[in-house]
């Protein structure tokens, strides 16, 4: 049975889908207004585990995911206007480069993907509701705004006391809201910003109000997972569990899960330190697949220190699963009972422990090599299994030789150069000219080319 562990209720639990035939998930998504960094690249690769094992368990068409994307706030105003663009070509220029990323990190591409901008009909009924059911208030200043006051359970999911919070809280000059936990559910029109028509004159939505309005809209009132990063704990999901359980009487969410930080230096990966890398600067240097690696080398709720030396050890763990499976041709159907597959299942349903479950790869591996001169049929069978269940870590995706050979290449030989050269190292041995053979062998590894001489011949890598 899969277990998870719920922020809510900070256990473990079993997990007991509401509807069997509609396993339902929702994740908060990006802020479009800069290209995506490694913390997203972390929250993307998860949350794709999750969505491919409950798909898994209940079936491809009984699992429904959304992943929102906020497509209006503060920074993405601020962005457009140093570009000197509108909102919705900045916004869908990064949407676009996102998808990019998503898709070389082998992402599943959500069930949907809603965009605030696109759902204000919702957001304005959310909040109209809240207002008649008297848990929201207009301020002097126009701005809609949530009384936390009339919420009991506000800070169940956090943990926080809200007389704690209320005593170290400080309210700008410039707000009108009642009490200082407040929080705004409508900002008031200002000059030169983008405004959508309400009951309470133009404006636009605060970011909490969002995700419960998109939620809500396209997997109900009441439904199973939602997730995002450990950032978002609080306020984000803490306003999002009030202001949906406010308006709807319903319970929000049964399933809370949360990402833990990237990290370099001891510090959280952020766009507002500065400190950050975008998955398209690592993935010029390193091919993606090690990137999904790494970012699976860790249990998702734990920190993730980001180095060169971690993706180089990456690199150098798919190196060894694509190094098991070359020459392979799997057959077969992968038995899901045998008891490496259980181990490996029992892992994903374990909390999603993918450091377990890589581990059971590489026993694969070594069963794979132990078998490939002596039992050829046994060693397909294997490799059959080992795919089988890499797919449910979206790994191993690529042909062995694609992976080996797909090193950067920056300024060494081409391909086709590579080949060339193997080929007159081929017949300088033929030749018996060992002195030749070597001297190419060494000239390739100079570039980063590593030439592997076997019963069926010379293959290559890039380091």
């Amino acid at each position: 049975m899969l277990k998870i562990y719920n922020t809510l209720t900070r256990r473990l639990e079993p997990f007991k889908p509401i509807d069997p035939n509609n396993v339902r998930m929702y994740v908060c998504g990006m802020t479009v207004y800069d290209m995506c960094h490694i913390g997203h690249a972390r929250v993307l690769v998860v949350f794709d585990v999750v969505f491919r094992h409950l798909r898994h368990l209940y079936g491809p068409e009984h699992v429904t995911y959304v992943r929102n994307v906020t497509d209006i706030d503060d920074k993405i105003i601020q962005r457009a206007n140093e570009q000197q663009v509108d909102i919705d070509t900045l916004t869908g220029r990064y949407i676009e480069e996102m998808h990019k990323d998503a898709a070389a990190l082998n992402v599943l591409p959500p069930t949907f993907e809603p965009r605030a901008t696109r759902h204000m009909a919702d957001i304005i009924e959310m909040i109209q509701a809240l207002l008649d059911k008297g848990y929201a208030y207009r301020a002097d200043n126009g701005d809609v705004y949530y009384d936390v006051s009339r919420f009991e359970h506000y800070g169940q999911l956090s943990g926080k006391n809200p007389e704690d919070l209320r005593a170290g809280a400080r309210v700008a000059v410039d707000e009108a809201k009642d009490d200082p936990l407040d929080f705004v559910l409508w900002k008031a029109a200002k000059p030169g910003e983008p405004a959508w028509d309400s009951p309470w004159g133009p404006g636009r939505p605060g970011w909490h109000i969002e995700c419960s309005a998109m939620s809500t809209h396209c997997l109900g009132e009441h439904f199973d997972i939602h997730g995002g990063g450990l950032d978002l704990q609080f306020p984000h999901h803490e306003n999002e569990i009030a202001q949906s359980e406010a308006a709807t009487g319903e319970h929000f969410v049964n399933y809370w899960m949360h990402v833990g930080f990237v990290r370099v230096d001891e510090e959280k990966m952020s766009k507002s330190l500065g400190n950050f890398f975008t998955i398209r600067e690592v993935t010029a240097r390193y091919q993606p697949e090690v990137l999904r690696y790494f970012l699976l080398t860790s249990h998702y709720r734990s920190p993730l220190n980001y180095s060169d030396v971690q993706l180089e050890n990456a690199k150098g763990a798919l190196t060894t699963l694509y190094t098991a499976l070359r020459g392979i041709t799997p057959a077969g159907e992968a038995d899901l009972d045998d008891p490496l597959a259980r181990r490996f299942l029992d892992a994903l349903n374990d909390d999603f422990n993918t450091p377990e479950a890589l581990a059971v790869l590489f026993e694969l591996a070594h069963e794979i090599n132990r078998m490939r001169s002596d039992d050829p049929a046994g060693a397909a069978g294997r490799a059959t299994l080992m795919l089988r269940l890499a797919e449910l870590l979206g790994l191993l995706y690529q042909a062995p030789e694609d992976f080996l050979r797909g090193g950067s290449g920056e300024g060494g030989p081409s391909d086709a150069e590579i080949e060339e050269l193997i080929a007159k190292r081929n017949e300088a041995r033929k030749n018996r000219d060992f002195a030749e053979a070597d001297r190419i062998r060494d000239a390739l590894a100079e570039q980063g080319v590593i030439l592997e001489d076997g019963p069926e011949g010379t293959t290559w890598r890039r380091e």
